[in-house]
């Protein structure tokens, strides 16, 4: 029998508050979804002014991000991003009822080396979720390095 970690409501409200902030900052609104391992929103957050479609796109990078234990934009990261045409996962953002994102802005969330979540962001142009999501990756291992864990913390993420 393995335990695992689980990722619960007050670590993804201060994951999504340290996103939040963090687009406050850049100035720009930004929708945040902070999924479980499985790719189910613990907190999704569409900021003021930010896009209608958001929380749709953001729960897609994060379960994307979650189930498939990659950042969703090395999918279509050049030379060999598997879902580029011609690469082996080709048409692989059909899957899932299309819920599978190939583009950047979501987030596998690694713990102690095993992925326990997503974080997706959906409102800024790729960098500006890329900043997102690092500092929501950066107040939960803030949080949790005291109590002696190992979170991941970059933007290249592949499991």
């Amino acid at each position: 029998m393995k335990q695992v970690l689980k990722l619960e409501i007050e670590e993804a409200r201060v994951m999504a508050a340290a996103a939040v902030a963090k687009a406050l900052e850049l100035n720009v609104p930004e929708t945040v979804c902070i999924a479980d391992d499985g790719g189910y929103p613990i907190v999704l957050e569409r900021m003021n002014g930010a896009r209608v479609t958001g929380p749709q796109i953001a729960w897609n990078k994060a379960f994307t991000a979650a189930g498939h234990k990659r950042s969703t934009h090395l999918f279509t990261t050049p030379p060999n991003g598997p879902a580029l045409p011609g690469n082996e996962a080709f048409g692989i953002q059909l899957s899932f009822e299309g819920r599978f994102a190939a583009f950047v802005g979501g987030f596998p969330v690694v713990v102690d080396g095993e992925v326990i979540g997503g974080v997706g962001l959906s409102g800024g142009n790729g960098e500006q979720d890329i900043a997102c999501g690092v500092a929501a990756l950066g107040a939960l291992q803030a949080l949790l390095e005291p109590k002696g864990h190992k979170v991941m913390v970059q933007a290249d993420i592949k499991k």
